[in-house]
């Protein structure tokens, strides 16, 4: 039998692509090495609770977020960077899996995956993607660790012994490694990222202006006035919600300090767990870091002032990488093309746990 199962696979590798996939609390991105990014699309699905039924993925579920009936559900199913909801996750990843064959035109979707995992995941948390993964089409699943493939993704060489700091910012939270010879020597995890300025924003209206705002409408804001450093020009616009008071709609100017003020407790939470890194990185790879600088990945990285701030603290060069918001999907598209540095990097399967 082994050989006919050998043979099937070669077939289906024949038929099917190979995929990355950056799988995150916001947004799900799947990339093809010969085509690029072919889904960009917010984690986030709609069931009918009372059929069950899947009603939509990605950009149409997130359209319907604060605007379903009571027997809609939408939710983002990944939290923290990890699955809180498995069926959702599933079929959520089977409808981008196919939605990126049917871009490549591949006769069956079988591919192998490359997919980034949070760096604190135990070994059920992991089970439990590769497990989507596999159910969602996958007939390959190799897992790794989410700020190698952000350095790799970043154009960083990370098989030298050079020391590289890489500080990946997401939806749910930020993660900071030292990585060398192809390995994390000192990380830190916490989670605050994206998700959590966005709730600062939503508690600051509430507590300052009485006004009930949603994620989203602070994510707007966020993204178009927010700053971690304050500056001559204080840019203002228009914060609508609901009057707690009075019940009725209102609106509101905010401007770029008040903004500020809104996150800067989360923001130096971030630059505080840096420099906790950092104090427990072996002193040869500290010295590295010093003259390479700091890489900042992840949405969270375009944030304003955020380079200069941090390295205004740590007395290190920042950069924010080219592309922060692909470089892991990017990343894991490089893996697919490099066997030997993918198999040094690639965490244990669950399967390979059990047959040991």
């Amino acid at each position: 039998m082994a050989p006919y199962f050998s043979f099937l696979r070669g077939v289906l590798g024949t038929l099917s692509k190979d995929l990355g996939i950056d799988l995150g609390t916001s947004f799900t991105r799947i990339l093809s090495p010969e085509k690029g990014v072919l889904v960009h699309e917010p984690s986030a699905v709609a069931i009918n609770i009372r059929t069950q039924q899947l009603l939509a993925v990605g950009r149409d579920a997130e359209d319907m977020m604060g605007k379903n009936p009571p027997h809609i559900s939408v939710h983002h199913p990944l939290q923290k960077g990890v699955i809180s909801d498995f069926e959702s996750t599933e079929k959520m990843l089977k409808v981008f899996i196919d939605q990126a064959h049917r871009e490549l035109a591949s006769l069956m979707p079988r591919p192998r995956v490359v997919i980034g995992v949070p760096l604190e995941t135990t070994e059920v948390e992991r089970k439990a993607i590769e497990d989507a993964v596999f159910s969602a089409g996958a007939r390959q699943v190799n897992l790794v660790e989410n700020p190698i493939l952000c350095a790799i993704g970043a154009n960083m060489d990370i098989s030298e012994s050079s020391g590289i700091l890489v500080v990946d910012t997401g939806g749910g939270k930020t993660e900071i490694a030292v990585i060398s010879l192809a390995g994390v020597v000192a990380w830190k995890s916490l989670p605050i990222a994206g998700d959590e300025l966005n709730k600062n924003i939503v508690q600051y209206a509430r507590d300052c202006f009485n006004l009930l705002i949603g994620e989203r409408h602070a994510e707007h804001v966020k993204r178009e006035i927010g700053s971690v450093l304050e500056t001559h020009e204080n840019p203002s616009m228009a914060m609508r919600g609901r009057d707690l008071l009075s019940g009725l709609p209102k609106e509101i100017r905010v401007n770029e300090r008040q903004i500020h003020e809104a996150i800067q407790r989360s923001i130096a939470m971030i630059i505080e767990n840096v420099k906790s890194t950092l104090e427990v990185t072996p002193p040869e790879l500290v010295a590295d870091i010093y003259e390479r600088g700091i890489v900042l990945t992840g949405g969270g990285s375009l944030l304003r002032g955020l380079a200069a701030l941090l390295s205004s603290e740590a007395q290190i060069p920042v950069r924010v990488a080219e592309d922060p918001i692909l470089c892991a999907v990017q990343g894991a598209g490089t893996l697919l093309g490099n066997a030997l540095l993918l198999k040094d990097i690639t965490l244990p399967s669950s399967s390979d746990t059990r047959m040991r």
